[in-house]
This record gives structure tokens, sequence and C-alpha cells, in this order.
């Protein structure tokens, strides 16, 4: 008997068109005419085919290939039905298309199949959906509608602990995974998520400490000092307009535990005949008016060669102060920022908690006297001009 020799593949015939027949195979045919941009949408149309979701059929109606394979997906049992979107779901999930697996939970919720692990499981994968896409209050909800289902399941317990946890709600998290660990008191994810949370706790502790521990200094710094200007007897006028130099160089003490220590103050120089001013950031009220001319006519040769500048000498230049009234009081040479201001009549007030000084050279101080208006000066300070 002769042994059987196994069949040789044969390759498909080409198609040769008879007489009358297409020239393409007849399935080819109705797509001759077409481009091959009218060729993938009717691909597309085809279910397994799909590279996006098209309903229609191309001519307005309903794509029955596609309605078919919506309703296998409710063909069976309840528990069977919720199953197999619970699986799509995970599937979505696994490829991180969080978005996409919860629509999949959702339809197996809502089969409502009656099996108490599925249904646990469906609300649990929801939670672990919401808790990546950080939805923490849903994430909570869905734990406890698993837990409905199965009270025992610690990984709802611990699910809930995270979303509770990203929302500082470090009690409730700490209560969530005690309940779980009464189920498995060795579960090292929730062990360490409640070391985590201790540890969050206590730094959230420090940094509220801190934080009440700098505003206590600040607010006694800031009653110091105004304790330090209240003794020296120092009065204060805030004007409608306080120049933004100020911003940057608060009054404060020198040393801002001690009130007796010097007072360090910012100092605008204003030059009237010339129509300049100086900015001093630090001044201390021990400073006398000689000091600071000295200090502001420390300038480059060519500075006191300009003309305008020929009287700005030491020996020339008068300082003076406003009063609280809005006049002019000239301020010896030899006397102290401090003396000026703590003088009981007539006031010489701070503005703004700095030092206000006009510099002017004598051979030009009647003139500019002459000119000042205490009027006009009590309306700059409330901004009424």
């Amino acid at each position: 008997m002769s042994e059987e020799q196994p069949k040789q593949f044969e390759k498909p015939k080409r198609y040769v068109p008879g007489p009358g027949d297409p020239s393409l195979p007849p399935q080819l045919t109705q797509l001759s005419s077409k481009t091959v941009d009218d060729v993938m949408e009717e691909l597309n149309r085809s279910p397994f085919f799909m590279t996006k979701l098209d309903e229609s059929d191309g001519d307005g109606g309903s794509n029955l290939e596609l309605e078919a394979l919506k309703a296998l997906a409710y063909d069976g049992e309840p528990d069977e039905i919720a199953l197999n979107f619970k699986n799509q779901g995970n599937g979505q999930y696994k490829i991180k298309l969080y978005k996409s697996a919860i629509e999949f939970y959702d339809k197996g919720i809502a089969v409502k199949c009656g099996v108490a692990d599925l249904d646990a499981s469906l609300f649990l994968n929801r939670a672990a959906c919401n808790l990546e896409l950080k939805n923490y209050r849903r994430c909570i909800n869905d734990c406890k509608q698993s837990l409905t289902f199965d009270p025992k399941n610690i990984k709802a317990y611990y699910r809930m602990a995270r979303a509770f946890s990203a929302l500082e709600k470090f009690e409730e998290a700490k209560e969530a995974l005690e309940f779980g660990l009464k189920f498995d008191a060795e579960n090292k994810a929730s062990l360490d998520l409640l070391t985590k949370i201790s540890k969050r706790e206590e730094e959230i502790k420090a940094i509220a400490e801190k934080k009440e521990q700098e505003r206590q200094t600040k607010e006694r710094i800031a009653t110091n000092l105004q304790t330090a200007i209240q003794l020296r007897n120092y009065t204060n006028i805030n004007t409608k307009n306080p120049a933004d130099l100020l911003k940057d160089s608060p009054i404060h003490l020198e040393d801002p535990e001690d009130i007796e220590s010097q007072l360090i103050l910012p100092a605008t120089i204003i030059y009237p005949s010339t129509s300049e001013f100086d900015f001093i950031a630090t001044i201390s009220e021990l400073t006398t008016a000689e000091e600071i001319i000295e200090m502001v006519l420390d300038r480059p040769q060519e500075w006191h060669e300009d003309p305008k500048h020929k009287n700005f000498t030491l020996k020339e230049m008068q300082a003076y102060m406003e009063s609280e009234s809005g006049g002019l009081i000239k301020i010896g040479k030899k006397a102290t920022l401090m003396k000026a201001l703590a003088t009981p009549k007539p006031i010489i007030p701070l503005l703004d908690n700095s030092i206000r000084l006009y510099l002017i050279p004598k051979v030009d101080a009647e003139s500019w006297l002459g000119t000042w208006d205490k009027a006009v000066a009590i309306k700059r300070r409330t901004g009424a001009m």
C-alpha cells in the first residue's frame, strides 16, 4: 500500500474576466468608481475596521451592524453582562484610559446583576479610576457603595483612605484604614499609608506652629515699635499718597525686641531751589542735620561744579522740616532728628513714618519761605490737590 503524498498548497488563481464579465472581481466592482477616501469611509462603517465611531449607514440611517454588536453586549444573564462590562473596563484601566473604563463600569453597575461580589468589584474598580483622576469624593462614595456588598474588602478601605488623605481629611483616612486592618492586620499597603499619614500630620503641625510663631513675633515687633514711638512722644501723619520708595524701607527699631534701641527711619531730602531730591533708606534718629548735609554733599567734583549747586556747601545749607500745622521749622545743624521730633511745640511730625527734610542754601531760603503756603502743604498731605 503506497503512502499518501501530502497535498501541496495551491496559490489562489488570479481573477480573469470572461466574455461579458466585469473587469474586477464581483466583490470589488462596487468600489471601482470610488476614491481612496470614499473607500476608507465605507470601511469605517464596518465595526471590524472602525478607526472612529460612526453610528450611521452613510445615508442618515442607523448602522445596523453596529447596533447588532451593541445588542450583543446585553446578550446573556445579568451577571454575564455585568462581568463582560467589568472585563472591558479592566482592559481600559490597564492602559490608563480611566474615563473610558468608568463608562464600562457604569454600564456594569446599571445592570444590577444581584451578585454581591461582582457588584462590589464594579464599584471598587470605578473607585480606582476616580482615584487616578483625582475625583476624590466620587472615589469615597464608590468605596462606600462597594462596602455595602462586601464589608470586609480591605481594598475599599484603603482606596477610601487614600482619597481622604488627598483631601487632607486625615482623621477620616485613619479611621478607614483602622477598619480595614481589622480584617487584615498585616496589610502592608494600609500600614504604609497609615505611617505616611502620621508623618504628613506632623509636617502640617510643624508648619502651622512655625506660622503661628512668626505671627506672634511680627505682632510683638509691631507692638514694640508703636510703644517706642509713643514713649518718644513722636507724632506721625499718614498722607493720602505715600511715596513708593517708603514701602521697601519701613521704620523699625535697631533691635526689634528692645524699645529703647534707636529708631531707624527712611528719609526724603528735598532741594527746593533746584527741584531735586535724594532718598536715604535708613537713617538713625540720633543723626544730626549737619551729618545729613555732609552725607548728601558727598558728591563727585562735577556735581559741585554745576552752577545750580554753587551754594551747596555745609556752611551755606540750611535745614527745615514741616510742622503739624503745615508750616516750616528751621532745624539747627547740631540738633538730632530725635530732638526735633520730640519737640512739644510746635510739633514736627513724621510723614508716613519717615523723615522729610528740606535743604536749601541760605541765599535762596528767604524767597522760598515767602512762597510756602501752609494750606497747600496740608492739601498735599490729604490728597486734596
